[in-house]
């Protein structure tokens, strides 16, 4: 190769001037300009003719080849080849003794391999060639005339284009040359073609070679002055119109037009290169990071008015190309190999006057873009119907300066700061990166919304004034890119819209005002993108922060986007998190009228959860023959909560359709539209009458939302995989939005206000008497009050199962709002929460919250050499739905943090009052330490635990009586019979004031007396789960007593024979007494019964447990027996005397039995207390404080308190 390039600059240039002309200095600063003015002959002689000129023979610059060097090298090659033949053969023969041949051949061959590794050398010295070039064509500018130089200069591009084309280490070599000079010559050429146009397109063909190389395109391109010279070459290729007649062959034009097209689509190449993908957006730069200012301000002049002025020097009336100029160039270098495609065409084209007279390439000042058409944008007129990343698809306009200057200010922007601060001041008012976003160019567009953001991004940068009209354009092209399936452009735009309206107000304003139903347009039509969903998710976001707000149409508009992001599997976390915030805050903001948002979300969220549920139960369906039951009762479960599904999404329609006042017929064109068209909602709807407006009141519509919780607690009670899910739903919004607000009994208000504004209006505008009873129907008294107190204890039962979660622990903590309102709640102060079971989740979540927190800052201060098992015994409490706090309101229910601060206040006041209480009598001293004693914040002495029976529950058990014998059944199972059931719970009432040193529990569980109100588990899973659940809360740790009625005594006896069974000691060694209401030790007469009549009623499993003489009931009997022998325990029980109601019959007829006898009520041991005209229910329930079955406990509690501090002094 060296040779043959050798051998081509002989023949191009054999002769060059006398040898006397001085050489001017090799790397000039400031480049040599041509003489513009040829008629001056005093300095430069006249050009003589060609042909004397090549007989002189002067010394050549470099080394020309001749026939010696042909046979020099033939000589080598033979030498290696007979060296090499030489050293194989002596390597093979057996005989290794010395071989004078041997030796004198082995030392050819070193001569030979030296002699090729200089030829290599030299040859790969390509960059001294192009140095001596250089330092010619210098003497040749300065001392030649015309006709010389233009020869030179051609045939020095040439040879410089041929090199280039060669392999990737001639280009290094020739852009390292002389600290770059061939480099810079080379860009002068293409952008100032003054001897001809041959030079500039050889010029081009070489810089199209170089640009084509991923690994010196970066260093050409970051030369002084490149971006500069490559548009001003891009407009010197602008077609002239000239009425000379080209003299040149059809050939000569051809290759003329080959290399400047060859460069043009090299620069499309690098242009386009990062606009395909929507990975790379954040590439490697490629132009430095010191660029200079006339660089800059030239790449902004270009996009902003379409062109460069160019000298007048420059111009010239035509060139040899003829009239023909370049129009939709599309050529691609591959490996040397140019792929030409490009139109011809006539008269002088202008970026920005194409036919399309819409398109302004001057400043843009448009105010209002966001809020015209698509079909009538600025930015959008010009785009085409189909533009798919592709190649040279910018092409479509006349010229490519616009995207390569584009491209630069974006290379610009990522190199280094002081660029972004120098197109920051340069393009202050901001048009320039206006105008990029509005061109019609995809690239264009492309590279002006990366310089928007990085220009936002930048924090050292003050924020410019047109921000808001960039996120208009930019939401504009991200929609209309979505439109046109380009993705790519569509990220890399809202990347940049995102920026934007993060940093600026008032583009938030403005987007809110006129740009919601582009994004919600762009993100129905990319579905299937998370990443474009993702962007568009979080700018909706920022959107709805502060002070601005969604309005209730676009609110219910956004309904049917918002809830698919947060059920969709395929989207992200980050997704998901920013629609529930939004819906939160829609709901917010409009309460009572965002009930079937709400209602429909809670809706999705139970059928999503039942058909995972379904599928996990499908493939987990082999149980083992212990957990039939509970399985059974799963499925029930999962039965009862389908139905609840139903009947939920059936309310959601009825409640959407009304309260948008249309019928179905018309929802398609309602706010609700996207919402109702969602599954499972499109079947009810499409299943109501068309022309007629369901009724449905609010009452039925909130009575579906209770059930519908109910029955999500219900799945999801004992799935820890459940309640994960259903909190990455959102379903902690929807619960604190029904604790904390009662949209039900307004939005019920509301339409007793409007129905009697109709009454009313009835009234006036009616006079027939028949019309009177139409309006009945409206009447306001009608009107059903909404279960809104249940709904509250449903959910706070639910926040309670999940309290016990990291994630929802955390979000709790920090939202001070709903903590204040759980204190409050649990301390009796919030109206219409007066629920004894919703004071106690209250106080069961904050316990749960705050203590692991409390137990985590301990461990993470505890800086002792025992800190690991310090912290390891250090438990903190978990309750669950099952464990209810009696009397939440006192002092020792509260978190450690919150006593110490409250012990601080306390000691304060205390002081204060000793003070002012001395000279008081000793009468009002010991009233005030009475009234301390009940609140104050010593540690409790014991707890006491109250478990239930059958068909009983942790409050209705436990409530005073009115007489001591039943006149009504209260085994008949009914449905929610606890539900608004007032009456004295003595427990928190009586007991919690005349014996204050204890914690009081009061446990729930399933228990049935048939399976027609649906499965309960037997009595060894029910003591499994409540052994777990008391040990999670901390029972156990100090001496405890177990108050029990019924199948509550067997309960607690299984529990405690279990927990000896694990050997958890500390339970059964801390149990100091168990007191046994109408406890069926050894069985039962309800459970003796034939039973013929089975079949109907289905006694559930735990019925059949209590037949008298069961061998199960004796051993526990048994082991009770033992530790009360032991004196570990003390026993107290109590009998009935008179028969129960089992059965109701017509005419107050009842069929009645002695359930517990005094036989099966006294265990063989400890205290008996026979409590006279008393029957099985009403034997815990005492009428007054002086009754024995009060009374006799209360004196129990005492003695137990005395020997436990007995013990403990022991």
């Amino acid at each position: 190769m060296m040779l043959r390039l050798c051998y081509r600059t002989r023949c191009d240039c054999y002769y060059l001037f006398p040898h006397h002309h001085r050489l001017p200095r090799l790397f000039s600063t400031n480049p040599i300009e041509p003489p513009t003015n040829l008629k001056n002959a005093n300095q430069l002689p006249p050009p003589p003719p060609p042909p004397p000129i090549l007989h002189r023979r002067p010394t050549p610059i470099f080394p020309i080849p001749t026939r010696s060097t042909f046979l020099g090298l033939s000589a080598a090659i033979t030498s290696v080849a007979i060296a090499s033949y030489a050293v194989i053969s002596v390597a093979d023969s057996d005989d290794k003794s010395f071989n004078p041949l041997y030796d004198g051949v082995r030392g050819l061959a070193r001569q030979s391999a030296e002699s090729c590794r200089r030829i290599i050398h030299h040859a790969k010295q390509t960059g001294v060639t192009a140095s001596v070039l250089w330092h010619s064509l210098r003497s040749v500018l300065s001392s030649a005339n015309h006709e010389v130089r233009y020869g030179f200069q051609l045939r020095v591009a040439a040879l410089l284009a041929d090199i280039s084309a060669a392999n990737a280490s001639r280009r290094a070599a020739i852009v390292g040359a002389g600290g770059g000079a061939v480099v810079d010559w080379l860009l002068e050429s293409v952008a100032v073609p003054r001897d001809g146009s041959r030079t500039q397109a050889e010029s081009a063909r070489a810089l199209a070679f170089l640009l084509a190389d991923p690994n010196v395109s970066a260093a050409v391109l970051g030369r002084p002055n490149a971006v500069p010279n490559l548009l001003r070459f891009i407009y010197s290729c602008q077609p002239k119109q000239s009425n000379k007649r080209s003299v040149r062959s059809s050939l000569e034009v051809s290759d003329s037009l080959r290399g400047r097209s060859m460069l043009v689509a090299a620069i499309m190449d690098i242009v386009t290169s990062h606009c395909d993908s929507s990975e790379k957006v954040s590439f490697k730069p490629s132009l430095p990071g010191d660029a200079e200012t006339r660089d800059i301000a030239a790449a902004l002049q270009v996009i902003e008015e379409g062109g460069m002025r160019l000298d007048d020097s420059n111009e010239h009336e035509g060139d040899e190309d003829g009239d023909s100029g370049i129009k939709g160039i599309g050529i691609k270098v591959l490996g040397g190999t140019s792929v030409l495609g490009l139109s011809r065409t006539s008269g002088r084209m202008e970026l920005g006057s194409s036919g399309n007279s819409d398109v302004e390439s001057v400043r843009v000042t448009n105010q209002n873009l966001l809020m015209r058409k698509h079909d009538s944008s600025l930015a959008q007129t010009n785009l085409s119907s189909a533009v798919v990343p592709g190649l040279w698809d910018d092409l479509t306009c006349q010229h490519v300066a616009v995207p390569f200057a584009a491209w630069a200010l974006a290379n610009w922007a990522m190199a280094s700061d002081e660029n972004r601060s120098l197109i920051q001041e340069l393009d202050a008012d901001g048009n320039a990166v206006m105008t990029a976003l509005m061109a019609p160019e995809r690239s264009v567009k492309w590279h002006g919304s990366l310089v928007a953001r990085l220009l936002l991004e930048d924090d050292k940068l003050p924020l410019n004034g047109s921000v808001s009209e960039w996120s208009s354009s930019l939401l504009s092209t991200a929609s209309q890119a979505t439109k046109n399936k380009d993705i790519p452009l569509a990220q890399v735009a809202l990347s940049a819209f995102l920026v934007s309206v993060e940093k600026s107000p008032e583009a938030r304003k403005i987007v809110m005002e006129k740009g919601l139903h582009l994004i919600r347009d762009t993100a129905k039509r990319t579905k299937k993108h998370k990443h474009v969903q993702e962007a568009l998710a979080k700018a909706l976001e920022l959107l709805c922060t502060g002070d601005l707000h969604l309005s209730l149409q676009e609110g219910q508009k956004w309904s049917g986007v918002l809830l698919p992001w947060v059920f969709r599997q395929s989207y992200s976390d980050t997704i998901r998190v920013s629609a529930i915030k939004i819906l939160s805050r829609i709901l917010d903001d409009y309460g009572p009228h965002s009930v079937p948002i709400s209602q429909g979300w809670l809706a999705i969220l139970l059928t999503e959860i039942l058909g995972s549920s379904k599928a996990s139960s499908v493939k987990g369906n082999t149980q083992p023959k212990s957990d039939k039951v509970k399985t059974q009762i799963d499925q029930a479960n999962i039965l009862l909560a389908a139905q609840t599904a139903n009947q939920l999404v059936t309310a959601v329609v009825n409640l959407a359709v009304k309260q948008l006042g249309t019928t179905p017929d018309s929802v398609d064109t309602s706010p609700l539209a996207d919402l109702l068209s969602m599954e499972p909602f499109s079947a009810p709807l499409k299943a109501l009458k068309k022309d007629i407006v369901p009724k449905v009141d609010v009452a039925d519509s909130a009575v579906a939302t209770l059930k519908g919780i109910k029955a999500l607690t219900e799945v999801c009670s004992a799935d820890t995989l459940c309640q994960e899910k259903i909190v990455d739903f959102g379903v902690l919004c929807l619960l604190r939005r029904f604790l904390l607000c009662d949209d039900y009994e307004k939005l019920s208000a509301i339409e007793a206000y409007d129905a009697s504004k109709t009454l009313e209006a009835q009234d006036r505008t009616s006079s027939m008497p028949k019309e009177s009873y139409t309006a009945d129907s409206n009447d306001p008294s009608s009107v059903r009050v909404p279960p809104t107190a249940h709904i509250r204890r449903h959910a706070a039962r639910l926040l309670t199962i999940l309290s016990l979660l990291p994630k929802v622990q955390k979000v709790i903590i920090e939202d001070e709002t709903w903590c204040k309102w759980l204190e409050d709640c649990a301390n009796g102060k919030i109206s219409g929460c007066n629920d004894l079971k919703i004071q106690s989740y209250a106080r069961a979540t904050l316990l749960n919250v705050l203590s692991n927190r409390h137990i985590d800052r301990d461990s993470a201060n505890d800086d002792s050499p025992d800190a690991g098992t310090t912290n390891s015994n250090k438990r903190s409490p978990r309750y669950g739905d099952n464990i209810f706090l009696i009397n939440p309101e006192l002092s020792h229910w509260k978190c450690p943090e919150k006593v110490d601060q409250d012990t601080a206040h306390q000691d304060a006041s205390s002081l204060d009052g000793a003070i002012s209480l001395e000279s008081e009598d000793k009468h009002v001293t010991s009233s005030v330490d009475a009234s301390h004693s009940g609140t104050g914040n010593r540690e409790p002495h014991l707890d006491i635990v109250f478990v239930h029976g059958l068909r009983g529950g942790p409050y209705k058990t436990w409530r005073i009586a009115e007489d001591k014998s039943s006149t009504k059944s209260g085994l008949v199972e009914k449905i929610d019979q606890e539900a608004g059931k007032l009456g004295t719970f003595w427990p928190g009432e009586w007991l919690s004031a005349d014996f204050p040193q204890a914690r009081m529990f009061t446990l729930r569980y399933k228990s049935s007396l048939t399976q027609w109100s649906g499965s309960s588990l037997p009595l060894q899973e029910v003591s499994s789960m409540l052994l777990e659940k008391i040990l999670a809360a901390g029972i156990g740790d100090r001496p405890v007593v177990f108050v029990t009625h019924s199948m509550g005594g067997l309960v607690v006896k299984q529990i405690l024979s279990k927990a000896k069974s694990e050997n958890i000691n500390n339970l059964v060694n801390n149990t100091k007494g168990i007191v046994f209401y109408s406890c069926p030790h050894f069985g039962s007469k309800l459970a003796d019964m034939p039973w013929k009549m089975g079949f109907v009623l289905r006694p559930a499993p735990t019925i059949g447990e209590l037949i008298s003489g069961s061998p199960r009931l004796l051993q526990l009997n048994d082991y009770i027996r033992h530790l009360h022998k032991k004196g570990s325990l003390e026993v107290l029980s109590f009998c009935e005397t008179k028969v129960t109601p089992i059965v109701e019959g017509y005419g107050g007829w009842a069929f009645r039995m002695e359930i517990v006898p005094i036989e099966s009520a006294y265990p063989g041991f400890g205290d008996l207390v026979v409590l006279e005209s008393t029957d099985h229910i009403n034997s815990c329930k005492p009428l007054s404080r002086s009754d024995p079955s009060y009374t006799e406990i209360l004196e129990f509690l005492k003695k137990l308190k005395t020997s436990t501090r007995k013990q403990t002094a022991a």
